[in-house]
């Protein structure tokens, strides 16, 4: 079983991916997957549910929208140069310590939606991240128990406005939070599931051109770190997204850089939790 959430922007159901690949309308359930939903132990309640209802659970036409597959997090945190080869190639080194950000939740969007290039954008980038979802609430975490705290795992690209990021004061969250700039899902795959997240592979392209093709055993940090890591500066809450840096190959580190443009197809994998597709188009003030 694998979570999703469809429909217009604002409007997302939940869903059901099923093991005989039935996309199913799980609304009958009567919760989205939001804090509450993961707080109460959502995924084994909504699992144990399913067998009994079935027929109260409509299958999706192809086609539907996809949103992103978690609702209303109170938080998303991003790490920085989690990977070797890539803090090498943005100039940027190796750091001793995880390098955390935030990034505004108001950026989510949809997997296969738009990515709308802000205004006075010069330098938007991609970054194909493994991200995770936090079940219950974590403050402190020792790493030897970090994993159960983990609900499930899903897809995050990173857009990153590199002109922003480095170039306006140096705060990252200027160039990462923009709307649209995290494509989230497809699915969430719940952790039980995923044996060894540390060994996934990760890729992306631009434009049908392989950039990204690499591993999440080429962390720096692992999963069990970074939760330990990040619990100690602040309370994680059930539904908060963490996503865990990206390897090497953005537009910034290419020489020269390559960075995206209105027109250009961002594609992205990360083993088998799915696929991303988005398309960059121009900001028009609305």
């Amino acid at each position: 079983m694998k979570l999703f959430r469809f429909g217009p922007v604002g409007q997302e159901k939940p869903g059901v991916l099923t093991a005989a690949g039935q996309h199913l309308d799980v609304s009958a359930f009567g919760e989205d997957y939001h804090e509450a939903f993961f707080a109460t132990d959502g995924l084994t309640r909504l699992a144990a549910w399913l067998p009994g209802h079935v027929a109260e659970c409509p299958p999706l036409p192809a086609g539907v929208r996809l949103g992103p597959c978690v609702a209303r997090s109170s938080k998303l945190i991003g790490i920085g140069l989690n990977y070797r080869q890539h803090g090498a190639e943005t100039g940027l080194g190796t750091p001793l310590e995880p390098v955390f950000f935030l990034k505004a939740p108001s950026a989510i969007s949809g997997p296969h939606d738009d990515v709308v290039l802000p205004r006075d954008a010069t330098k938007l980038d991609y970054e194909a991240e493994l991200a995770f979802v936090i079940g219950r609430r974590a403050s402190y975490v020792p790493e030897a128990e970090a994993l159960s705290y983990v609900a499930g795992y899903t897809i995050l690209n990173d857009y990153s406005e590199r002109a922003f990021q480095l170039e306006r004061g140096g705060q990252w969250t200027k160039g990462k939070s923009a709307d649209t700039f995290a494509p989230l899902g497809p699915y969430l795959t719940p952790a039980t599931a995923v044996p060894d997240p540390q060994n996934l592979p990760i890729w992306l392209a631009v434009n049908g051109e392989t950039r990204q093709d690499a591993s999440t055993r080429d962390m720096l940090f692992t999963l069990p770190k970074l939760i330990s890591y990040v619990s100690e500066f602040m309370t994680l809450l059930p539904g908060d997204i963490l996503t865990t840096g990206s390897p090497a190959g953005v537009g910034m580190g290419l020489n020269p850089p390559h960075y995206l443009q209105a027109g250009d197809k961002v594609e992205l994998r990360i083993g088998e939790l799915g696929t991303q597709r988005q398309r960059i188009v121009p900001f028009r003030r609305t």
